[in-house]
């Protein structure tokens, strides 16, 4: 290979490294867009979900008083929002109702009866509805009944579940055979709570955390190309040159031990008297210069590689494992870091 050639080769070279070295920059920026894209993501989708999770949690209260006209505890929570499936399933609107016997009646073997009929005139006569209530053939009329005589001041918890709805609480006093009791002197209060945005806000945060789990993963991928770009761009020099020079390796080992011996036997005599100075010989002259040629050709010949360093080729094709750089007077020492 001529010098031309392989300063060519060298040029070349350091095209293609300096049109790798700029497609990596590019890659990385778009890495570091994609993973700080990623992490917002993360954290947008905790956001939202936390939000609708707080809003599916939320209860709409309501409370009642006893009154004693009717003698009973009633109250019209208005519309329930939901889901329009009709019957009992997974999909109904949760009713939590809790109610205080202040002042039961004074009679043995007390109950409490709880009623939630979907009407939207809780004012009007609410009897017949009550029946079919207790029959519990449909789940548009609800009804619950304790089954231990009240204490005063005792707590009791009903839990109902309804469809979407406007609807109507009764609470009363009851004796042993289900008759409807009381006096207006009686107290009763009630507190419930409800639950219409359990589904409307549960599945969409349930949605937004999936999507926030699939972009941390996303986030998690896009850091560790990040970090193995850096890792890359930490290669010292050296290390560099020496990967575009080629094959290293330490070169070839020569033949061992000590130049070979005359065959054996005592050495000849050689001519006596003094030595005499002969004349120069023009062969003695044409092999010393051959000698200094191959001294050099010995010592291998430097090539040009990227950013002004040079790397050593010896004889037998290897490369040395030293990079060099070249001095002012055209002589080369080895680069240090």
């Amino acid at each position: 290979m001529s010098d031309d050639e392989e300063l060519d080769a060298a040029g070349a070279l350091a095209v293609d490294d300096d049109q790798d070295e700029l497609l990596e920059e590019m890659s990385m920026d778009e890495r570091k867009g994609r993973l700080k894209q990623a992490r917002w993501n993360v954290f947008m989708y905790l956001g939202i979900a936390a939000i609708l999770f707080g809003f599916a949690l939320f209860p709409m209260p309501f409370a009642a008083d006893y009154d004693g006209f009717t003698t009973s505890a009633e109250k019209d929570i208005g519309l329930v929002w939901g889901l329009p499936i009709d019957g009992e399933d997974i999909f109904d609107v949760p009713m939590n109702i809790e109610v205080t016997a202040s002042k039961p009646p004074s009679e043995a073997n007390v109950n409490i009866g709880v009623y939630v009929l979907e009407q939207k005139d809780c004012q009007s006569n609410l009897g017949e509805f009550t029946t079919i209530a207790k029959d519990g053939e449909t789940h548009e009329y609800q009804y619950q009944e304790t089954t231990t005589s009240v204490l005063p001041e005792g707590v009791y918890e009903f839990e109902f579940r309804v469809d979407p709805g406007h609807y109507c609480v009764i609470a009363e006093y009851l004796n042993a055979t289900g008759v409807k009791i009381g006096q207006p002197s009686d107290g009763m209060s009630v507190s419930g709570k409800l639950y219409p945005n359990q589904f409307l806000g549960g599945f969409p945060g349930l949605l937004c955390l999936l999507l926030s789990g699939f972009a941390f993963v996303g986030a998690q991928k896009h850091g560790k190309a990040l970090r193995a770009i850096l890792e890359g761009e930490n290669e010292s020099t050296e290390s560099k040159v020496l990967a575009a020079a080629g094959p290293t390796g330490p070169p070839s080992p020569g033949p061992s031990g000590p130049p070979g011996a005359g065959p054996s036997g005592p050495p000849g005599a050689g001519p006596s008297g003094p030595p005499g100075a002969g004349p120069a010989s023009p062969l003695s002259s044409e092999s010393n210069v051959d000698s200094a040629s191959d001294a050099g050709s010995m010592e291998g010949q430097f090539i040009p590689a990227e950013n002004g360093f040079f790397f050593k080729q010896m004889p037998d094709g290897s490369y040395e494992q030293t990079v060099y750089v070249q001095n002012e007077d055209g002589t080369y020492h080895p680069h240090e870091e």
